[in-house]
C-alpha cells in the first residue's frame, strides 16, 4: 500500500509531509503555548495540525518499512550498508513516537488553555484556563520539551537518510 506512487518509491515523495509538519507543529504548538495573542488566531489550525501530524509520521515510517523490504527483496541493501539503514529506521521510529507524545499534548494544552487566556490574565484567576492553571502550566513545559525532542529526531532522521542516499554512509 505504502510502495511505491506513480511507479516512484512513495517513502521519499511521503517523507517530506512528516519533515513540513513535525517541525510546523512543534514551533506553533511553542508558540501558542508561551505567546497568548496568537492563541486566537492558531487554535484551530494547531488543533487540525496535532492530528495530522502523528498520521504523515506514520505513513512515511510505513513508506520506509516498505522501501527497505523492496531493496532488501532485490538485494540491493550490503551487509555494510545495513547498519546505516538501521539506524535511519530507529531515527525514524523515534520521530514518529516524539511527533504522537507532541500531539497528544498539544491537543491537551488546546483543551486546557483556550484563547480567552490573555484576557483572562488580569483577572484573579491563575491562568484563565479550564480546570487548574497548574496542570495547564505542566502541560505548556511538556509541549515545549517534547517540541524539543520531536524537532531534534525530525533534523537526526532526515539528516541520515539524506546522508545515506547521497553519499552512502
Amino acid at each position: 500500500m505504502f510502495e511505491e506512487v506513480a511507479g516512484i518509491p512513495a517513502h521519499p515523495l511521503l517523507l517530506h509531509a512528516a519533515v513540513v509538519f513535525v517541525p510546523l507543529l512543534a514551533l506553533l504548538a511553542v508558540g501558542y503555548a508561551l505567546v497568548p495573542f496568537i492563541r486566537a488566531h492558531t487554535r484551530w489550525v494547531l488543533a487540525v495540525l496535532a492530528v495530522v501530524t502523528p498520521i504523515a509520521a506514520l505513513v512515511t515510517k510505513l513508506s520506509g518499512d516498505a522501501f527497505l523490504s523492496r531493496m532488501d527483496t532485490a538485494g540491493r541493501i550490503t551487509e555494510s550498508f545495513r547498519p546505516v539503514i538501521e539506524e535511519h529506521e530507529q531515527l525514524g521510529n523515534l520521530t514518529l513516537i516524539a511527533s504522537i507524545v507532541l500531539a497528544l499534548a498539544t491537543l491537551a494544552l488546546v483543551y486546557l488553555v483556550g484563547p480567552r487566556v490573555a484576557a483572562a490574565a488580569h483577572s484573579t484567576t491563575v491562568t484563565g484556563a479550564r480546570g487548574n492553571g497548574a496542570l495547564a502550566l505542566v502541560v505548556k513545559g511538556l509541549v515545549v520539551v517534547t517540541a524539543g525532542v520531536s524537532l531534534y529526531f525530525v533534523v537526526r532522521a532526515g539528516d541520515s537518510g539524506a546522508k545515506a542516499v547521497w553519499t552512502g554512509y
